[in-house]
């Protein structure tokens, strides 16, 4: 019995170690072989993935949401290099950049940022571009660093009101949402790191993995998330955004099946008239030159279905603070 124990520890191990060499040979594959654009650069002890283009002030700035990184930007950027300078990045534990320090709040988020900007000699001023969860990270931006900030887009973005006013099926759900990523965090070293998800990924034919088959990125996710209404209120403490140009971009379409699903339908109804008719509307008034632009035939992934329309605003916002 203790030889066939010794066995299976064997066995085990050495299947641990030959799904930990998958992964680990896997990672650097799918780095090479779709690499992303930019430059590692150290910011307090941690390497960041920063993506500059273009040239021009002010110096755009893309902040993605919840989950997303400086890929998530492509097709904006490449248009907005045309005539602006412009920066994408991937926060700590997403893409090429290294984990961060927990938790993962929009103050933590904003400082490293800045930090990451000063580091690669990117100039004041800067257009802020947050959208979803990066709408409250540029807003902390804003009031950590006021005189550097001259103007935002808020793309479909988060407001702090949200978890008081949506529907009590969205905030269920949100709560069952944030227990599978802590779950996923959690046994992220078993399934990712030994190389299970890799290969149910490959067996499925998903190519290109290299953001989501990745323990530190998941770890990332869920302590964004469990710290959600940490960064909300930071972002209400940051206070309004004075006379800077403002402009709110919100998704007129929301065809979100599954979120149908779960919430229902006069609950879903509820939630769409929330947040495009009231906090949509509360992010706009920010700024006594706020404006709200509806996105009508796109949903919550606006800088997917209608990069356009982002690009358009910003040039707008460009034009205007370049004059006197």
């Amino acid at each position: 019995m203790r030889k066939t124990a010794f066995a299976l520890i064997g066995l085990l191990l050495l299947a641990a170690l030959a799904g930990a060499t998958y992964q680990a040979v896997g990672t650097s594959v799918d780095a090479l072989r779709f690499p992303e654009p930019g430059q590692l650069i150290d910011v307090d002890g941690i390497r960041l993935k920063l993506n500059c283009t273009g040239m021009g002030s002010p110096t755009v700035v893309l902040e993605a949401g919840l989950g997303d990184g400086l890929i998530g930007w492509k097709r904006v950027q490449s248009q907005i290099a045309e005539f602006s300078r412009v920066c994408s990045y991937d926060r700590a534990g997403y893409g090429a950049s290294d984990p961060g320090q927990m938790p993962r709040t929009s103050a933590r988020i904003a400082k490293e940022l800045h930090s990451l900007l000063q580091k690669h000699g990117e100039k004041p001023p800067y257009l802020l571009v947050g959208h979803s969860f990066g709408g409250y990270n540029v807003r902390v931006f804003n009031g950590q660093y006021p005189d550097q900030v001259a103007g935002i887009v808020l793309v479909d973005s988060t407001q702090e009101d949200q978890y008081a006013l949506l529907p009590k099926a969205w905030t269920e759900l949100g709560a069952a949402t944030l227990r599978r990523y802590k779950r996923q965090a959690t046994w992220a070293p078993i399934f990712i790191d030994l190389g299970i998800a890799r290969a149910m990924l490959r067996f499925q034919g998903v190519q290109g993995a290299y953001s989501i088959v990745q323990s530190k990125s998941v770890k990332a996710r869920a302590s964004e998330l469990e710290a959600i209404q940490t960064s909300a209120e930071q972002a209400r403490a940051a206070g309004n955004i004075s006379d800077k140009p403002l402009v709110v971009m919100t998704a007129g379409r929301n065809s979100d099946a599954s979120l149908k699903s779960a919430l229902g339908d006069r609950d879903f109804e509820d939630y769409q008239r929330i947040w495009v008719d009231d906090l949509q509307m509360r992010l706009a008034r920010l700024s006594i030159r706020g404006k709200r632009i509806v996105v009508q035939d796109s949903g919550h992934d606006i800088p997917s279905e209608r990069p356009d329309t982002i690009v358009d605003t910003v040039r707008e916002l460009c034009a205007a603070v370049s004059r006197p």
